[in-house]
Protein backbone atom coordinates (compact mmCIF):
# COMPACT_ATOMS: atom_id res chain seq x y z
CA UNK A 1 0.00 0.00 0.00
CA UNK A 2 1.35 3.39 -0.95
CA UNK A 3 1.18 6.30 1.46
CA UNK A 4 2.17 9.69 0.10
CA UNK A 5 3.21 12.21 2.73
CA UNK A 6 3.28 15.82 1.59
CA UNK A 7 5.52 17.71 3.97
CA UNK A 8 8.25 20.29 4.40
CA UNK A 9 11.60 19.63 6.02
CA UNK A 10 11.25 22.68 8.31
CA UNK A 11 7.69 21.94 9.44
CA UNK A 12 7.64 20.81 13.10
CA UNK A 13 4.19 19.26 12.77
CA UNK A 14 5.52 17.24 9.83
CA UNK A 15 8.18 15.75 12.13
CA UNK A 16 5.49 14.93 14.69
CA UNK A 17 3.29 13.54 11.91
CA UNK A 18 6.11 11.27 10.74
CA UNK A 19 6.55 9.84 14.22
CA UNK A 20 2.82 9.18 14.47
CA UNK A 21 2.74 7.56 11.04
CA UNK A 22 5.67 5.34 12.02
CA UNK A 23 3.76 4.30 15.14
CA UNK A 24 0.66 3.51 13.09
CA UNK A 25 2.52 1.44 10.50
CA UNK A 26 4.22 -0.56 13.26
CA UNK A 27 0.76 -1.80 14.27
CA UNK A 28 0.15 -3.29 10.81
CA UNK A 29 3.28 -5.44 10.25
CA UNK A 30 1.41 -7.70 7.83
CA UNK A 31 0.90 -4.88 5.30
CA UNK A 32 3.62 -3.99 2.80
CA UNK A 33 3.78 -0.18 2.89
CA UNK A 34 5.57 2.13 0.50
CA UNK A 35 5.84 5.56 2.10
CA UNK A 36 6.82 8.35 -0.28
CA UNK A 37 7.60 11.84 1.00
CA UNK A 38 6.46 14.58 -1.38
CA UNK A 39 7.63 18.21 -1.44
CA UNK A 40 5.90 21.25 -0.05
CA UNK A 41 7.54 24.59 0.68
CA UNK A 42 6.12 26.64 3.52
CA UNK A 43 8.32 29.59 2.58
CA UNK A 44 9.08 29.29 -1.14
CA UNK A 45 9.90 33.00 -1.28
CA UNK A 46 12.96 32.55 0.94
CA UNK A 47 16.28 33.13 -0.84
CA UNK A 48 18.42 30.06 -1.33
CA UNK A 49 20.66 31.07 1.59
CA UNK A 50 17.64 31.32 3.88
CA UNK A 51 16.67 34.20 6.17
CA UNK A 52 17.32 35.13 9.77
CA UNK A 53 14.78 33.15 11.78
CA UNK A 54 14.35 35.80 14.49
CA UNK A 55 13.61 38.48 11.90
CA UNK A 56 11.11 36.13 10.26
CA UNK A 57 9.31 35.52 13.56
CA UNK A 58 9.10 39.23 14.27
CA UNK A 59 7.64 39.85 10.83
CA UNK A 60 5.21 36.92 11.04
CA UNK A 61 4.06 37.25 14.65
CA UNK A 62 4.83 40.87 15.44
CA UNK A 63 7.42 39.82 17.99
CA UNK A 64 9.02 36.79 19.59
CA UNK A 65 6.69 36.50 22.61
CA UNK A 66 3.72 35.25 20.60
CA UNK A 67 5.98 32.89 18.67
CA UNK A 68 7.37 31.56 21.95
CA UNK A 69 3.88 30.64 23.15
CA UNK A 70 3.12 28.82 19.90
CA UNK A 71 6.39 26.89 19.94
CA UNK A 72 5.98 25.94 23.60
CA UNK A 73 2.87 24.02 22.54
CA UNK A 74 4.80 22.30 19.77
CA UNK A 75 7.55 21.32 22.22
CA UNK A 76 5.00 19.70 24.51
CA UNK A 77 3.37 17.86 21.60
CA UNK A 78 6.76 16.67 20.42
CA UNK A 79 7.71 15.22 23.78
CA UNK A 80 4.66 12.96 23.63
CA UNK A 81 6.09 11.45 20.43
CA UNK A 82 9.70 11.28 21.59
CA UNK A 83 10.96 14.48 19.93
CA UNK A 84 13.09 16.96 21.89
CA UNK A 85 12.56 20.12 19.88
CA UNK A 86 15.19 22.79 20.50
CA UNK A 87 14.01 25.89 18.70
CA UNK A 88 16.52 28.07 20.54
CA UNK A 89 19.32 26.57 18.42
CA UNK A 90 17.74 27.63 15.13
CA UNK A 91 19.32 30.73 13.63
CA UNK A 92 18.27 30.37 9.99
CA UNK A 93 14.92 29.72 8.37
CA UNK A 94 16.10 27.80 5.30
CA UNK A 95 14.88 27.64 1.76
CA UNK A 96 13.94 23.96 1.47
CA UNK A 97 14.16 23.34 -2.28
CA UNK A 98 17.55 21.62 -2.04
CA UNK A 99 16.45 19.44 0.88
CA UNK A 100 13.47 18.31 -1.20
CA UNK A 101 15.81 17.50 -4.06
CA UNK A 102 17.85 15.37 -1.67
CA UNK A 103 14.69 13.62 -0.50
CA UNK A 104 13.82 12.84 -4.11
CA UNK A 105 17.25 11.33 -4.79
CA UNK A 106 17.06 9.44 -1.51
CA UNK A 107 13.79 7.85 -2.62
CA UNK A 108 15.45 6.73 -5.82
CA UNK A 109 18.30 5.28 -3.76
CA UNK A 110 15.91 3.52 -1.38
CA UNK A 111 16.95 5.52 1.70
CA UNK A 112 14.30 8.24 1.85
CA UNK A 113 13.08 7.17 5.29
CA UNK A 114 16.54 7.66 6.77
CA UNK A 115 17.13 10.97 5.02
CA UNK A 116 13.75 12.46 5.98
CA UNK A 117 14.26 11.49 9.63
CA UNK A 118 17.81 12.85 9.72
CA UNK A 119 16.84 16.16 8.11
CA UNK A 120 14.19 16.68 10.77
CA UNK A 121 16.71 15.84 13.50
CA UNK A 122 19.35 18.13 12.03
CA UNK A 123 17.00 21.10 11.95
CA UNK A 124 14.77 20.66 14.97
CA UNK A 125 17.16 19.04 17.46
CA UNK A 126 20.65 20.06 16.32
CA UNK A 127 19.66 23.49 15.01
CA UNK A 128 21.53 23.05 11.73
CA UNK A 129 20.66 24.75 8.44
CA UNK A 130 19.09 22.11 6.17
CA UNK A 131 19.37 24.50 3.27
CA UNK A 132 23.15 24.37 3.51
CA UNK A 133 24.73 22.05 0.95
CA UNK A 134 27.38 20.79 3.37
CA UNK A 135 24.68 19.74 5.83
CA UNK A 136 22.73 18.02 3.06
CA UNK A 137 25.80 16.13 1.86
CA UNK A 138 26.46 15.03 5.43
CA UNK A 139 22.90 13.70 5.73
CA UNK A 140 23.23 11.90 2.41
CA UNK A 141 26.51 10.33 3.48
CA UNK A 142 25.03 9.12 6.78
CA UNK A 143 22.28 7.41 4.77
CA UNK A 144 24.82 5.63 2.57
CA UNK A 145 24.51 7.82 -0.51
CA UNK A 146 27.51 8.84 -2.60
CA UNK A 147 28.69 12.18 -1.20
CA UNK A 148 30.48 13.27 -4.37
CA UNK A 149 27.46 12.55 -6.56
CA UNK A 150 25.08 14.35 -4.20
CA UNK A 151 27.33 17.40 -3.95
CA UNK A 152 27.68 17.56 -7.72
CA UNK A 153 23.90 17.37 -8.14
CA UNK A 154 23.34 20.04 -5.50
CA UNK A 155 25.79 22.38 -7.19
CA UNK A 156 23.63 22.25 -10.33
CA UNK A 157 19.91 22.53 -10.91
CA UNK A 158 19.16 18.82 -11.25
CA UNK A 159 15.48 18.02 -10.61
CA UNK A 160 14.58 21.53 -9.45
CA UNK A 161 11.85 21.76 -12.07
CA UNK A 162 10.61 18.30 -11.12
CA UNK A 163 10.31 19.26 -7.44
CA UNK A 164 8.43 22.45 -8.26
CA UNK A 165 6.11 20.57 -10.60
CA UNK A 166 5.43 17.88 -8.01
CA UNK A 167 4.71 20.53 -5.41
CA UNK A 168 2.24 22.19 -7.76
CA UNK A 169 0.41 18.86 -8.11
CA UNK A 170 -0.24 18.86 -4.39
CA UNK A 171 -1.35 22.48 -4.36
CA UNK A 172 -3.67 21.85 -7.34
CA UNK A 173 -5.17 18.98 -5.35
CA UNK A 174 -6.06 21.53 -2.70
CA UNK A 175 -3.20 20.90 -0.28
CA UNK A 176 -2.53 24.18 1.53
CA UNK A 177 -1.18 22.84 4.81
CA UNK A 178 1.15 20.06 5.86
CA UNK A 179 1.60 17.32 6.73
CA UNK A 180 -0.94 15.76 4.41
CA UNK A 181 -1.22 11.98 4.27
CA UNK A 182 -2.70 10.39 1.15
CA UNK A 183 -3.61 6.79 1.89
CA UNK A 184 -3.65 4.42 -1.10
CA UNK A 185 -4.58 7.36 -3.37
CA UNK A 186 -8.03 7.34 -1.75
CA UNK A 187 -8.03 9.19 1.54
CA UNK A 188 -6.32 12.47 2.41
CA UNK A 189 -5.75 13.38 6.04
CA UNK A 190 -4.37 16.82 6.82
CA UNK A 191 -2.41 17.55 9.97
CA UNK A 192 -0.33 15.49 12.38
CA UNK A 193 -3.02 12.88 12.88
CA UNK A 194 -2.98 10.48 15.82
CA UNK A 195 -1.96 6.90 14.96
CA UNK A 196 -5.52 5.67 15.56
CA UNK A 197 -6.91 8.06 12.94
CA UNK A 198 -4.26 6.98 10.44
CA UNK A 199 -5.03 3.33 11.17
CA UNK A 200 -8.72 3.84 10.52
CA UNK A 201 -7.94 5.28 7.09
CA UNK A 202 -5.45 2.49 6.36
CA UNK A 203 -7.90 -0.22 7.39
CA UNK A 204 -10.65 1.35 5.30
CA UNK A 205 -8.34 1.52 2.30
CA UNK A 206 -7.42 -2.15 2.77
CA UNK A 207 -11.10 -3.07 2.84
CA UNK A 208 -11.65 -1.17 -0.41
CA UNK A 209 -8.56 -2.31 -2.30
CA UNK A 210 -9.33 -3.00 -5.91
CA UNK A 211 -11.85 -0.19 -6.09
CA UNK A 212 -10.94 2.99 -8.02
CA UNK A 213 -9.56 5.86 -6.00
CA UNK A 214 -8.35 9.39 -6.61
CA UNK A 215 -5.49 9.84 -9.03
CA UNK A 216 -2.66 11.43 -7.08
CA UNK A 217 1.01 11.55 -8.02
Amino acid sequence: MQIDVISDTICPWCFIGKKRLDAALAQRPDIDFEVVYRPFQLNPENPREGVDRRDHLIMKFGGTDQAKKIYEGIVLAGKEDGIDFDFAKQKVLPNTLDSHRLNHWAHTAGVQEEVVERLFEKYFIDGEDVGDKDVLVEVATEAGMDADVVRRLLEGDADEARILEEESVGRNMGVSGVPCFIIDKKYALVGAQDPDMLLRAIDQAVAEQGQPGAQAF
